[in-house]
């Protein structure tokens, strides 16, 4: 069975979000993935300038096929979820593919994270195992 190489982009004031994705895609049935985003106790959270940040960013997005951004409204307003966008889409020699994910029950969502995705799915474990297996 394949392994899917994963970013998750997100927001640590949200982490709750993050670590309800990354359950609905643990408990996916014949799905395996590894999960390349940036820890929380990574100590380049509090220690690292914005540029040491980009690079650990850049770093663990380099393995990575395709990157899971969720599309709550604060991500349109997050600095670094938009510059993981630029990242993916410039960073490297072939872009990496963009999956906007909706929050279940979300009226909002990031217009910039839906313009740069190459699909949005809802908060459903099967459209977003889906599109992953689509896209990578």
């Amino acid at each position: 069975m394949k392994t899917y190489h994963l970013f998750v982009s997100h927001s640590w004031n949200y982490s709750d979000t993050y670590d309800g994705l990354v359950n609905l895609l643990r408990q996916a049935p014949y799905f395996q993935f590894s999960d390349y985003s940036v820890p929380r106790n990574d100590p380049i959270h509090s220690t690292g300038t914005d540029a040491e940040l980009r690079a650990a960013i850049r770093a663990k997005m380099a393995s990575c096929s395709v990157v899971l951004i969720l599309a709550g409204v604060y991500a349109t307003y997050s600095k670094w979820i938009n510059a993981e966008i630029s990242l993916a889409q410039n960073g490297f020699i072939a872009q990496k593919s963009i999956i906007a994910i909706q929050p279940w029950g979300s009226e909002r969502t990031s217009v910039p994270v839906k313009e740069a995705a190459g699909r949005i799915v809802g908060w459903n474990t099967n459209s977003i195992v889906s599109a992953i297996r689509e896209l990578a």
